[in-house]
């Protein structure tokens, strides 16, 4: 059966790909990195109940369990090439493997991305998503390298995924056939992982972080690595319509804060390159605003706007 389930996989995830020399089937892939590029590498574990609420459609978890690992390589600037899938099961079921697979594939068929290699075991529900992307050499996007004046920015909405989190553990089933449940529930079970963006902003941003643990913990991450402090402008934090129709203003905040999922794009340029960074994004359909600066000094700070006591996940903080 085990050997089965590989097959159903591959069936469903076969891409082509000129670098990889040999794939799916033997017992470690042979895989060809081009010349003049460095491998940028991550890997990131999703766990029923902590990653994902327990009853997530398989396809969605198998969106996800990709979309995190390469929203870590748009952070580092890198085109995505590769992935490893590890998939813990509880038992086995040809039906949820099809839609994880599925999932899986639609997401990698938008970047080009080869699957090409795995395991798979019986378990608690897990899986472990290894990606492998190219950056051209000494281009690497990374935490360190923010400088003070530079404007702080973000892609896309704050907040959404973790007010869509809110819903599912109120008691009561959140109604998908209201489009702003729905809007929330999309942002927490399919994210936009912004590879495009990230490509633009190789040679545009002086640092960048993705937004997984909440924008006040990445960010206080992006400085601590920089060396450097920064304000944010509250008032300019991008909220969704539907986040803030939900829960009003000032719970859309705190979600926009300390929420985690988000799996946008937090960086840092010079004020003088703002314009053309909005530019270049707006390209490539990507949504970006100017929430901050950096400023001299250590640590985030919000005037003029209460900082919510929890500020990112932990997972041996619960």
């Amino acid at each position: 059966m085990e050997f089965r389930l590989i097959d159903r996989i591959r069936e469903r995830t076969a891409l082509a790909r000129g670098d990889v020399r040999l794939g799916i089937g033997d017992d470690a892939a042979v895989l060809a990195v081009p010349a003049g590029q460095e491998l940028a590498v991550a890997i990131d574990t999703l766990v029923e109940g902590v990653h994902f609420p327990r009853g997530t459609a398989p396809a969605a978890i198998g969106w996800k369990a990709l979309a995190v690992n390469l929203s870590d390589l748009a952070a580092m600037g890198a085109a995505p090439a590769w992935a490893l899938l590890a998939l813990t099961l509880p038992s086995a079921e040809p039906g949820w493997v099809d839609g994880l697979a599925e999932g899986f594939a639609e997401l990698a068929g938008e970047h080009g991305l080869a699957l090409v290699g795995g395991d798979t075991t019986r378990g608690p529900l897990c899986l472990s998503v290894a990606v492998h992307g190219f950056v051209p050499s000494g281009q690497a996007l990374t935490r360190a390298g923010a400088r003070p004046g530079d404007a702080i920015m973000v892609t896309g909405t704050l907040g959404d995924a973790a007010g869509g989190l809110r819903l599912t553990r109120e008691g009561a089933m959140p109604d998908r056939m209201r489009v702003d449940h729905a809007h929330l529930l999309a942002r927490l079970d399919r994210p936009t992982p912004r590879v495009r963006a990230g490509l633009a902003l190789r040679t545009r941003a002086h640092a960048c972080i993705d937004v997984s643990d909440g924008l006040l913990a990445d960010l206080g991450h992006l400085c601590a690595a920089s060396g450097v402090g920064a304000e944010l402008d509250v008032e300019t934090l991008p909220l969704s319509a539907a986040l803030r129709t939900v829960f009003g203003a000032a719970a859309a905040r705190e979600c926009a804060l300390a929420g985690g999922d988000d799996y946008e794009l937090c960086f840092t340029v010079s004020p003088e390159d703002v314009t053309d960074v909005e530019s270049a994004l707006a390209a490539v359909a990507c949504p970006v605003s100017r929430i901050g600066r950096i400023v001299a000094g250590e640590g985030v700070r919000v005037p003029g706007a209460a900082v919510p006591s929890s500020v990112g996940w932990d997972h041996f903080a619960r």
